[in-house]
């Protein structure tokens, strides 16, 4: 039986070896394992201020933790905590689109509807404070998760990881009403 709540500053260590082993192996669906590699040096991770901001969640499965993410009203779209150029001011619901951040599941636990209810969590909580739009930095595995769901996407960036090395990545916003 799998419960989600929310993320706990001792749940990072778990959260990282999360992250890692869905992007080492569901990623590969879509990226070189050079570019998952490099991308968790920067773009791919958990920035823990979502965590510290209490709007990261976790899915566990027993004592397993299976999947994670979260939303944010910080200005950093996407990101891990090693990023630079992070900006964690504010982003007013009036004007502003809330974020939806750093979505990984284990790969035993694909397509069981966890990204769903992760999502839908993360929709509901950003709704709840105000938020009418949401904008996030899709990965290509995220990129048809948040299609089902009415997220727009824009043209794919190459984000440069550094060394001549790029990863494709998609913005993508999406309209909510309360």
């Amino acid at each position: 039986m799998t419960q989600i709540r929310l993320a706990l500053m001792a749940d990072v260590k778990v959260i990282y070896k999360l992250i890692q082993r869905s992007s080492r192996v569901i990623g590969l669906e879509d990226y070189t394992s050079e570019q998952i590699e490099a991308a968790l040096q920067s773009a791919l991770g958990l920035d823990t201020q979502l965590v510290e901001d209490q709007t990261y969640y976790v899915i566990e499965d027993g004592d397993r933790l299976v999947a994670c993410g979260g939303w944010s009203f910080r200005k950093t779209l996407f990101g891990n905590d090693k990023e630079g150029g992070r900006d964690a001011g504010r982003i007013d619901p009036v004007e502003g689109a809330a974020r939806i951040r750093a979505f990984f599941v284990d790969p035993d636990y694909a397509r069981r509807g966890l990204g769903t209810l992760l999502l839908t969590t993360c929709e509901n909580a950003a709704i709840e404070h105000g938020y009418h739009q949401l904008e996030l930095m899709a990965t290509m595995p995220g990129k048809r998760l948040y299609e089902r769901f009415g997220y727009i996407a824009a043209e794919t960036i190459e984000y440069d990881l550094g060394e001549g090395l790029t990863i494709p990545f998609v913005p993508m916003t999406k309209k909510v009403m309360e």
